[in-house]
């Protein structure tokens, strides 16, 4: 085959593909055409391949392919308007659904905290079965205000920050089992309500809040998102509603695991005020109003973006064309 004559021939079907695929708008007759040369061109280069399948014009042609592809099918969103949308629509959005819930499991961890730290106070023999005075007043005097402080506050901040996250991570995940979301959160509430009595016995409940809340704040309420969406999680299994199980697992499942992810964000925050703020020289009003600021932006951020995303019919679940079609049923 003679390719110079090949080329002279079909040049302009080649050069016209190239225009329709630069051109930002197509109407229906151009996009018509660009199926048709996308095949025409298709064909031409199955031509080249059987005859010199390594040559210059087999790669040209293979790139102007790929391109009329591209625009035709659809190109992915780049990487900044994918931040942004994640940021703006679906984590807020995903929020704002179990913002119920989270203050349902909120108030659940409150009582069952402030239970264990009457018990301690107020049961006799529960303080002498922690340990001996000696070891108690220790605790109460230098161990629990230098835990904060013994390890360099970024290796701390971080090291807090990735286990906070993956208990989190756990919550979520093995949320569907309905069990692991509620032993976290009782796990939690009775360490803090144990070590809260403890201080209390021993007039130091001022330190303990003072060293628990400007972190506190933001990472229990951390954990209480968690064990929200893992609890959904579970009840779409348990009470999936007119949509079969398997379909309301995976919506719930891909909405929600969205708030795992923007835990991790959130607890790398609760971090930081855990590594640098709560072991600080600040006066402790000036620690407790951090922490509370923090808190309050992240409600602000639920309840303000999250309510208009929510609205605007954002679920926290992936765009339509990674999830896929749905199969209607009534």
């Amino acid at each position: 085959m003679d390719v110079d004559a090949f080329i002279a021939v079909h040049r302009s079907d080649w050069q016209r593909l190239d225009d329709l695929v630069r051109r930002r708008r197509l109407d229906g007759a151009e996009s018509d055409e660009l199926l048709v040369l996308y095949q025409r061109v298709s064909t031409h280069l199955s031509i080249i391949r059987s005859v010199d399948p390594e040559s210059a014009l087999s790669g040209a042609l293979s790139t102007r392919l790929s391109r009329a592809r591209t625009r035709f099918t659809g190109a992915r969103s780049n990487v900044a308007e994918d931040v942004a949308q994640f940021f703006v629509l679906s984590l807020p959005a995903a929020f704002y659904r179990i913002r119920r819930l989270t203050a349902v499991v909120g108030v659940l961890f409150i009582a069952v905290t402030w239970l264990y730290a009457a018990w301690v106070v107020d049961t006799p023999g529960v303080i002498p079965a922690l340990g001996t005075d000696e070891q108690l007043r220790r605790f109460v005097d230098e161990d629990f205000v230098n835990y904060y402080s013994e390890n360099p506050a970024a290796s701390f901040a971080g090291l807090v920050w990735t286990n906070n996250a993956w208990i989190a991570l756990q919550a979520v995940a093995f949320g569907v089992t309905g069990i692991w979301p509620a032993f976290i959160l009782y796990q939690n509430a009775q360490g803090i309500g144990m070590a809260a009595g403890m201080m209390a016995s021993y007039d130091r409940l001022d330190v303990f809040f003072v060293y628990i809340l400007p972190h506190g704040f933001m990472e229990l309420t951390a954990i209480f998102i968690a064990t929200a969406a893992g609890l959904r999680i579970f009840w779409a299994w348990v009470a999936p509603g007119r949509r079969p199980r398997s379909v309301a697992l995976a919506e719930e499942g891909r909405a929600l695991i969205t708030v795992a992810l923007g835990l991790v964000l959130v607890l790398l925050v609760s971090g930081l005020v855990e590594g640098f703020v709560t072991p600080s020289g600040l006066p402790a009003w000036l620690r407790l109003a951090i922490g509370f600021l923090v808190f309050a932006a992240y409600w602000a951020y639920t309840l303000i973006l999250g309510r208009r995303a929510a609205e605007a019919g954002h679920r926290g679940d992936l765009g339509v064309v990674d999830r896929g079609d749905a199969i209607i049923t009534a």
